[in-house]
């Protein structure tokens, strides 16, 4: 499972350094093959490659009232590798999506992960809070 957010630099080539505690876990779980795509949030999720083909199973199975949301979903998936040093090339066309610039913000969400731009996820966040808490987690205590 993966959790927890960390601070991560993009190289001037686009890659992005897979942080120590989840690269050994990746290459246990997946051989360090991995799939982006573009979220509708505004980030980018990236899902252990196996994980990522059961999800991909799912969305092509949506109905036709859901196609531009397959668009999104499949039509911007990409398939990467880790490579020796633990980095990941996240391409342009991805990165300008999202709005991605050199500083990221990997977070962890148990079977997945979401990369986002810094600003954009703290705006996201206080913006959730502003909202408060949806009647479904009424019953949920911290």
């Amino acid at each position: 499972m993966f959790q927890g957010a960390s601070a991560i630099t993009l190289d001037a080539k686009g890659r992005m350094s897979i942080p120590a505690k989840h690269r050994d876990a990746l290459l246990i779980q997946c051989e360090g093959r991995l799939t982006l795509t573009k979220h509708p949030d505004g980030c980018l999720l990236m899902y252990p490659r196996h994980v990522w083909e059961t999800k991909r199973d799912q969305i092509a199975q949506w109905p036709m009232s859901a196609r531009g949301w397959q668009r999104i979903l499949l039509g911007n998936a990409a398939d990467v590798e880790m490579d020796s040093a633990g980095r990941i090339l996240v391409g342009p066309e991805l990165r300008e999506a999202v709005g991605l610039g050199r500083e990221v913000v990997l977070a962890g969400m148990l079977t997945h992960f979401e990369i986002w731009d810094p600003v954009k996820r703290a705006q996201n966040e206080q913006a959730t809070i502003e909202v408060g808490m949806p009647d479904t987690l009424s019953d949920f205590s911290f």
